[in-house]
């Protein structure tokens, strides 16, 4: 599964969380962007627009 879209469809559900699991949940749809590009970025993967 594509990295961006696993993270939003945690975001959607109220499961994606800044930081670690511990961290508080994100609820800004422009901080779960910015997430999933940032893992993207560090799994190596080119990124897209």
């Amino acid at each position: 599964m594509n990295k961006v879209r696993k993270v939003m469809h945690e975001f959607k559900h109220g499961q994606l969380h800044s930081g670690s699991k511990r961290g508080p949940v994100v609820e800004s749809r422009r901080q779960a962007v910015a997430i999933a590009l940032s893992e993207q970025r560090r799994q190596g993967r080119k990124q897209g627009r």
